[in-house]
């Protein structure tokens, strides 16, 4: 099972779309020759992007402005790509943000935001655009979790485990759908050059303190082995040898063990434990 052939009456819906791991995907699906639609907040991005990508791929590049948080906003997405002409063949859910800081010191309304764009907007995308692949026997759904579903993460204790969510999640429709001519893949990246942090304040300082540079990896190469994780019809992909054997490690290693040490080494828990700020 590999990706569907591109087609003029189909796209490849990439929420998250306006920077970061979201923009390189869209890049990637584009050089494939798949025509595009670009979802986030921000229009201005998406119709730079949008731009860039039919001009030098020539392929369809849709925009819609979306905050996918929003449930009436997102119920519009699928209906107004069909006024288009358009069916939904691939499906990218990439966009999220996560929290800094202890529960304690927590934005309730932050922390609920965080559940409704990670967790709700990946169950409710995936219901709408899903049952049409299944009726039509072709479809791939790509929905980016991270190397942070492995484990609870004391410091980003609810981004943690609303990507432990998607990864379940994830795993459950692919065994759904697998006979059904729909591939599904969960893309577990460790960190990644993007806005994701530095948009809450965070440095990349910061967080090489605690995150070795060996196992960052650029956007563009996340884009391509998802992209081809997802061809390939593999169940999970996580970029970068070193976090592999870190995820591995994770899942074998104690949490009475691990997680104390997770929260001695987390920035968000030492010299600004009382700030809980928020990315994405």
């Amino acid at each position: 099972m590999t990706l569907p052939t591109p087609r003029p009456d189909r796209t490849s819906l990439v929420t998250g779309a306006s920077s970061g791991i979201g923009a390189a995907i869209a890049r990637e699906l584009a050089s494939r020759g798949h025509g595009v639609t670009l979802v986030a907040r921000r229009r201005d991005r998406l119709d730079a992007l949008a731009g860039e990508l039919a001009a030098r791929h020539h392929v369809r590049a849709e925009v819609v402005a979306c905050d996918v948080a929003d449930p009436d906003q997102r119920a519009r997405l699928l209906p107004e790509l069909a006024e288009r002409g358009l069916a939904v063949d691939v499906l990218v859910n990439d966009a999220g943000f996560t929290t800094f800081g202890p529960v304690h010191g927590a934005v309730a309304e932050d922390e609920v935001a965080m559940v409704r764009t990670n967790v709700e907007a990946v169950v409710d995308l995936c219901t709408r655009a899903v049952a049409g692949m299944v009726e039509r026997r072709r479809g791939a759904v790509l929905n980016v979790a991270s190397t942070a579903a492995f484990q609870p993460l004391p410091g980003q204790a609810g981004y943690a485990a609303s990507k432990a969510f998607v990864l379940s999640y994830t795993e459950a429709l692919r065994a759904e759908v697998h006979d059904r001519g729909v591939t599904v893949t969960a893309l577990c990246p460790g960190p990644v050059a993007t806005e994701f942090a530095q948009a809450a304040g965070w440095s990349d300082a910061d967080l090489e303190g605690v995150v070795p540079r060996p196992l960052w990896v650029a956007p563009e190469t996340v884009a391509r082995v998802a992209v081809d994780g997802l061809d390939a019809d593999r169940a999970l992909v996580v970029p970068g040898a070193a976090n592999r054997v870190l995820t591995t490690a994770a899942r074998l290693a104690p949490h009475a063990v691990l997680l104390p040490l997770l929260a001695r080494r987390h920035p968000a828990l030492g010299r600004r434990a009382e700030r809980t700020t928020r990315s994405g």
